[in-house]
């Protein structure tokens, strides 16, 4: 399975949270749907916040109650408190994913809670989702850069993910989520994140804000993940950090994991299309690449290659 790259899709949530267009259930729910029938395997679907600060979220529960049962789909919430963990175990959510910044100043914005005390309440989390079976990773947000500190220190980030694996947590994602980083900057901290998290599956999570995100999904590939978010065309972004725009593509990571001859089980085409029926749904042009290119070769392109 070395050739094998798990994408996880993270449009229904982390792609509509920033959007001025507020998409109903029903749409949301066709959105999945199709993600689903193109062969993603693990969708990011809700968060479970206050809905008067992420009103793109206040349909959170309903939409969970209406996810079609498929035993071959899984979908994730995100949990940022206890609060939100209530609600998640009190649902039918396959999967939560907790998060913890990597700057006090950001955790506060988004969490109202420093780092340290996010970190406490991510411990009390894992334990009980641990007792009642419930699939629970973590993301550390941040782990590149913050809007308000600047850079973030490699040490912390590694700190942070040290003490994540201790509590157990099988899957530890870094996110670029104000989307700074480079691909130098992603090997550096994926190589010394690795060297404390043991046997816990390294996940990234990157931002193409500045144009950088592909670079860096394919430098995290190189040094060894297997599991990447991306954001079916492009969406995304998050509303408590200024100018953190557009989640890498789906559909641009698939075209170069494809290039690299690596399997995903995901039908790019449909995934393109899902990206155009989105784009009229937000009444926005969708930011990734492949849907304004196209793929190569052309399917109308007929003329045989002839060799040399």
């Amino acid at each position: 399975m070395a050739d094998f790259i798990e994408i996880i899709d993270v449009g229904p949530r982390d792609g509509l949270q920033s959007q001025t267009k507020l998409l109903d259930t029903q749409t949301k729910l066709e959105f999945i749907r199709r993600l689903i029938a193109a062969g993603v395997r693990r969708v990011e679907v809700v968060s479970f916040v206050n809905p008067k600060r992420v009103p793109q979220m206040a349909d959170a529960d309903e939409l969970i109650k209406r996810l079609p049962k498929l035993n071959n789909a899984a979908y994730i919430g995100l949990v940022l408190n206890m609060r939100g963990f209530e609600r998640a175990a009190a649902s039918a959510i396959d999967e939560i994913n907790c998060v913890v910044l990597a700057s006090d100043t950001f955790n506060q914005r988004n969490q109202a809670a420093s780092t340290e005390q996010t970190m406490q309440t991510i411990a009390s989390i894992a334990a009980q989702a641990q007792q009642s079976n419930l699939p629970c990773s973590v993301t550390i947000g941040a782990a590149f850069g913050c809007p308000f500190e600047g850079e973030v220190p490699v040490s912390r980030v590694v700190n942070l993910a040290g003490r994540l694996a201790d509590l157990g947590f099988e899957e530890i994602a870094l996110a670029d989520t104000i989307g700074v980083a480079g691909p130098s900057d992603v090997a550096t901290v994926i190589r010394e994140v690795t060297k404390v998290t043991g046997d816990s599956r390294i996940r990234s999570h990157f931002h193409n804000t500045r144009n950088t995100g592909v670079a860096n999904a394919y430098v995290a590939v190189q040094e060894g993940v297997r599991v990447l978010d991306a954001s079916c065309g492009g969406v995304g972004g998050c509303p408590f950090a200024p100018g953190a725009t557009g989640n890498v593509a789906t559909e641009d990571i698939l075209y170069m994991l494809q290039r690299m001859g690596m399997e995903t089980g995901i039908d790019i085409k449909k995934i393109m299309q899902t990206a155009q029926w989105l784009g009229n749904a937000l009444e926005t042009e969708m930011p990734a690449m492949l849907t304004k290119a196209g793929l190569f070769p052309p399917e109308e392109l007929t003329i045989p290659v002839q060799a040399d």
